[in-house]
Parts: structure tokens; sequence; C-alpha cells
């Protein structure tokens, strides 16, 4: 039986929670350039929970459960929204991944420039993809939505932590 051709999403497809989720509550719609928008929510989030004081070890924490929960509600979203390997409105991937480049930063040293430079660096290599990240891609439904964004959060928190010494 060949596969089905892949159908764009109804608008009831947008209503599902799944849907909502890795759409970051529908920021992955806004165009141009979704995963801009979806990194600027993870960026927000990041500073809200940095201004909880919760410490490095439990925000190391909650980024992990945050990640690890993104790759079943990626999979049920794709699925939700035609069958695409990685919609572009799936933006929870770049919202997950971008909180993960501060961890290399305390919390009492996340200046606006740093997160400004974190920001940057995590979206030049979100979309420039250097080895492994185009090839994480191919993993399987959400692993392989949200791993290519967990290796541009670690070439961004490298070059980040290289770079603190230099920044004001």
């Amino acid at each position: 039986m060949p596969p089905r051709p892949l159908q764009p999403p109804a608008e009831q497809s947008w209503r599902q929670p799944a849907v909502i989720l890795a759409t970051c509550g529908w920021i992955g719609r806004l165009r141009p350039a979704p995963g801009t928008w979806g990194s600027a929510v993870g960026l927000a989030a990041a500073v809200a929970v940095s201004a909880c004081g919760l410490g490095r070890p439990l925000e190391a924490g909650l980024w992990l459960l945050v990640n690890l929960a993104g790759v079943p509600l990626c999979t049920r979203a794709a699925r939700g929204l035609g069958g695409l390997k990685d919609p572009a409105a799936v933006v929870l991937d770049e919202a997950a991944a971008m909180p993960l480049v501060l961890l290399v930063v305390p919390p009492e040293a996340r200046t606006w420039l740093v997160l400004l430079v974190a920001f940057g660096l995590f979206r030049l290599f979100d979309i420039t993809k250097l080895p492994p990240c185009r090839q994480l891609e191919q993993l399987p439904e959400g692993l392989g939505v949200m791993a290519d964004d967990w290796a541009a959060a670690a070439y961004a928190a490298v070059v980040l932590a290289a770079m603190l010494p230099l920044l004001p």
C-alpha cells in the first residue's frame, strides 16, 4: 500500500493540545522565521526561570524535563499537522533548546548583552546546521525535531563560554 500523500493541516488540527504546546501557543504560525520567534519564546522563558532564583542544578533539571517532554509533543504535533517531518510551525524545539545555551552562564552574569549573544549564536548554529545537526534531523519523528536543536545549543554554549571573558 503506497503512503498517503501529506495533507495540509485542517483548521481543527491547530486546536489539538499537542499542536498548541509544540507551536508555543501558535507563535510558530508567525512569519517570517518561525524558528526565531520560537527561540525568542525560549529566551524569555529562560530569563523568567532565571529570575526565580532556582539555582543552576534545578534550572538545568527543569530544562531537561522540558526538552524530554518535547520529543513526544513534537511527534504528536507533526502528525497532527499533516505528517510533515519537521513542520515550520513546530517551534518547541527552539524554545526548549535556547535556554540550554545559558546554562554555561551563572544567572548573575546573564546581562542583556550575554542574552543577545546567546540568542544570536543559537540562531546561527540552528540555521547553519553544522554536523551533526543536519544528521540528527534524520532521527525518527519528535526526536529528530528536537535533537538538531540540542546540538545547535551545544555549539552555541561552547562558543558563548569561550566568549564570556571578552564580554563586559
